[in-house]
């Protein structure tokens, strides 16, 4: 046949058929190029064809043709169920058609009806099983064996037993018919309105409970009788865990199906705490009504109920050892408000009469607390103190109540040789000297508190908590409302040391570095009613315009006719005018921060904004001086209070003490407060304190009116805090006066130095037996020797007072009586001129005359060490009441 009869040749594509072809040749194959070539035309008409295809071209073609057939039904696409790419074949379907068969798309992951159906009831019948499985598991409580007693035994440091106490006499069952209806009724209308109808468990309360754990915050009890029942009955584990939590759910379950509500009634009343150590309801008829609980009426069950809310705050006995705010009085509106509306309550809910509810308008106020008489002496105070640190300091959750319901063991840090010695030597002090029968209006409502630290890891070693535990209510080592006085001093000293003296031509909260470091030797006025002025010199006034004139104990001046002291020697004679004057040119707001740093409670401090709270108006406890003190002893390294090391339960330790030690202040500037204080037991107010052979340190501190006196001081193992003060706590007496002590112990006048520190050496001389001495610290150079209040150095210096120790350096001479170059101009005085006359003034002036108890503007009261009480006139012991460890103190 001729070349021009021959076929045409094919496209160079290869048309679809080719491309076919190429889709489904197996994977892994190459394609091979297409047969039929197109050659050259002879006569050249045609010019030369490339070859139709390639491999490069069956692969775009097997490409394309993947696609058209994923499109086509059956066809797989890139990862479809025929399990090669492209996807060819429908592939074979699972029991659990996940991701679904025969979908695309989105689709195959959208689960269908029979898998979401499926799911569910598997889930449902796993839960429904868990769920019997728990049933069937728990047991419902035992009352017997729940209200077995159980003791918490209390350890003295060396690991001897101190006592044992908890609710030996004071958990006892009385069966349901012995058990007014009153009570059950005033339970209900308070408690659980439902309780007669309800299954015993609330789901909405156990979801609250669950949510408010699962947050991090308080855990919340059962909110039917029920569940409460079961949580009080489990004494064996009172962890506050979700574990727990979900075992109580179970049993209030198996309690609300399988008991009758009577049982469950009875159960609760017997197993619940009422405070005071009465474990259930015949021991709270007889601990606050010295009654059985038959006989008990509708008034005093409905108080009773009131204590199931919580006794800590609804005993008008109070319970400031656990909670500051648990005050008598506050303890006891709150009981007469919950005592009226519980009867009202059942009013409502019909279960007494209106008028039989209006037969109690008087609060039935129970008997005062009796003390267990192994509490007696001081170990009731070393108990509630060690009690009150572990229920503010565990991190389980562990209640008051808890504590109460016995199974402790608290190891606590007290010493009892030196707990003893303490004791003694208050008594032999208390004995030789105070005689209310000799002096009834002098000597009567005498109060001595005192608290020992061990300045290396701040455990409390002793305490003096007043005369007897089970007489004498009120810990005097702990926060009582006396005022310090000047043993607050030392803490304006480290201010100033720290934070430095303010410029005065710049703003009042200027940063540190344009402060000038101050040095004990800074020389400051020691004249006796002092104007006092702020940091850049202006006059001090209140907020009715006030000035302030600030008196020395005595109405002494210092280093006349200058006036001019140093700081060293101004501590040591417990001089006012300089350390005011100091803590308005540092600010005393830093003298705030020094005084918490160094393990001081907030809500023990008095106000910052006066001046006189530089000299002590605040009201630490015993124990809070002492460790701040101690901050001192180790060159500014603070170590907090506290009494318990460890506590354990059934064998296990559940709290173990952690030294968390943090730096106050610069060592520098605790060992030169140290070396001051020290200068004051050697040559000043402090002799009294001085120990053969020992270095110590301390301070002599008396209040205003001469309502409380302290020595607190120290050695480089041990700082103690002593106070004495008079005060009419008798709780028929809701005033709680401070009272003067001019007479007092047949003396004239009440100082640190007297009774205080007559204490304080006596005892440090017997707890310091057979210990080594040790020296403190030489301190390094510090702050430079600035002149405050106006002070200024003189070309002629005059001579230094007598007993201005010579290593700090001699005070400066006579002051300049011209004011500084840059005073604002008055018609009187220079701003700068501290010695001015003139209304309200210096020597002389009209204004000479006030001793400062009222800011100057009237003659005040000049007995008082101090004379400057705080400008709001606030009565001593006004203040916050609380103890070291409180909490919502700590």
């Amino acid at each position: 046949m001729s070349e021009h009869r021959r076929k045409p040749p094919e496209s160079q594509g290869g048309g679809r058929a080719a491309a076919r072809r190429a889709a489904q040749q197996p994977s892994g194959r190459r394609a091979a190029p297409a047969r039929d070539s197109v050659t050259s035309s002879p006569s050249g008409s045609y010019g030369e064809q490339r070859p139709a295809g390639g491999r490069a071209e069956a692969r775009r073609a097997a490409q394309r043709g993947g696609r058209r057939r994923a499109a086509e039904p059956g066809g797989g696409g890139p990862a479809g169920p025929g399990g090669r790419r492209g996807g060819t074949g429908p592939g074979k379907k699972r029991f659990i058609d996940y991701p679904r068969f025969n979908k695309s798309g989105w689709r195959r992951w959208m689960p269908s009806w029979k898998l979401v159906s499926g799911l569910c009831l598997g889930f449902l019948g796993t839960l429904v099983i868990a769920i019997g499985i728990a049933y069937w598991m728990v047991s419902v409580p035992n009352v017997a064996q729940a209200a077995q007693a159980e003791n918490n035994v209390y350890y003295w440091a060396d690991g001897s037993q101190m006592v044992a106490t908890g609710g030996e006499v004071n958990r006892q069952i009385i069966a349901y018919e012995k058990i007014p209806a009153a009570m059950r009724y005033a339970v209900i209308s308070a408690e659980n309105k439902t309780f007669e109808t309800d299954s015993g468990v609330d789901p909405q309360g156990i979801a609250r409970a669950l949510v408010n754990m699962a947050k991090g915050g308080h855990t919340q009890g059962g909110s039917t009788i029920t569940q409460q029942y079961v949580k009080n009955a489990r004494l064996d584990d009172q962890s506050q865990t979700l574990t727990r939590k979900f075992k109580e759910l179970f049993i209030s379950i198996k309690v609300g199906a399988t008991k009758k509500k009577s049982e469950i009634m009875a159960g609760y009343l017997n197993t619940a705490y009422y405070g005071r150590g009465a474990y259930g309801l015949q021991a709270a008829a007889r601990t606050y009504y010295s009654k059985d609980a038959k006989d008990l009426d509708p008034s005093q069950c409905a108080f009773l109920a009131s204590l199931l809310k919580g006794a800590t705050y609804f005993d008008p006995a109070g319970a400031t050892e656990i909670d500051p705010a648990a005050t008598p009085e506050q303890n006891t509106k709150n009981a007469m408000n919950r005592w009226a509306w519980i009867l009202d309550e059942e009013v409502k809910d019909g279960h007494l009469t209106a008028a039989d509810r209006a037969k109690y308008k008087t609060f039935p106020m129970p008997d005062k607390p009796k003390k267990n008489a192994q509490l007696s002496g001081q170990i009731g105070y070393l108990v509630s103190l060690s009690k009150a640190y572990f229920v503010n300091n565990n991190t389980q959750g562990i209640s008051a109540s808890d504590l109460d319901q016995g199974g402790y063991e608290i190891h606590t840090t007290f010493d009892k040789k030196k707990v003893q010695a303490l004791e003694g030597v208050v008594k032999k002090v208390r004995k030789d000297n105070i005689d209310p029968k000799k002096r009834p209006e002098k000597d009567t409502f005498v109060q001595f508190g005192a608290a020992s630290v061990d300045t290396k890891s701040g455990a409390i070693k002793a305490i003096y908590g007043g005369e007897d535990a089970t007489k004498h209510f009120t810990n005097n080592a702990d926060q009582t409302g006396a005022q310090v006085g000047s043993t607050f001093k030392p803490f304006v000293l480290a201010a100033a040391m720290e934070y430095g003296k303010r410029d005065p031509r710049k703003p009042a909260d200027q940063p540190e570095e344009d402060r000038t470091p101050v040095s004990p030797k800074s020389i400051y006025s020691g004249m006796n009613k002092l104007k006092i002025k702020n940091y850049d010199g202006s006059v001090w006034t209140n907020e009715n315009g006030e000035q302030w004139l600030q008196t020395n104990d005595g109405n002494e001046s210092y280093n006349k006719p200058s006036y001019a002291i140093d700081l060293r020697y101004a501590m040591q004679e417990s001089a006012n005018t300089p350390y005011v004057q100091l803590g308005m040119d540092v600010g005393t707001d830093k003298v705030r921060d020094v005084a918490l740093a160094a393990g001081l409670r907030k809500d023990s401090l008095a106000s910052s904004s006066v001046p006189s709270f530089s000299i002590g108006t605040s009201s630490p406890s015993a124990i809070r001086m002492a460790g701040a003190y101690a901050t001192f002893a180790t060159s500014g390294m603070h170590h907090d209070a506290y009494s318990v090391e460890k506590v354990m339960r059934r064998g296990s330790v559940i709290y173990k003490h952690e030294d968390k030690a943090t730096r106050a202040f610069p060592a520098a500037v605790a060992d030169n407060v140290t070396d001051v204080l020290k200068n004051v037991v050697e040559k000043g107010t402090g002799t009294n304190a001085q120990l053969s052979g020992r270095d110590v340190a301390g301070k002599t501190g008396t209040t205003d009116g001469n309502r409380s006196a302290w020595f607190v001081g120290y050695t480089p193992q041990l700082s103690t805090a002593v106070s004495m003060y008079r005060l009419d706590d008798n709780e028929t007496n809701k005033k709680r006066e401070f009272l003067k002590m001019f007479g007092t112990g047949g003396q004239k006048k009440i100082h640190g130095a007297s009774f205080p520190s007559t204490i304080w050496h006596d005892y440090m001389e017997q707890a310091l037996n057979g210990v080594p001495a040790v020296d403190f610290p030489a301190p390094e150079e510090v702050g430079d020797k600035v002149y405050g209040g106006g002070m200024s150095p003189s070309p002629s210096p005059s001579p230094s007072p007598s007993d201005s120790p010579s290593p700090s350096g001699t005070p400066s001479p006579t002051p300049s009586l011209t004011p500084s170059p840059t005073p604002k101009p008055s018609k009187s005085c220079g701003k700068w001129d501290w010695n001015c006359g003139g209304p309200g003034g210096g020597p002389g002036g009209p204004g000479g005359s006030d001793a400062g108890t009222d800011q100057g503007t009237t003659v005040g009261d000049t007995s008082g060490p101090t004379g400057s009480p705080s400008p709001s006139k606030s009565k001593p012991g006004s203040g916050n009441q609380g103890n070291i460890f409180g909490g919502p103190t700590g």
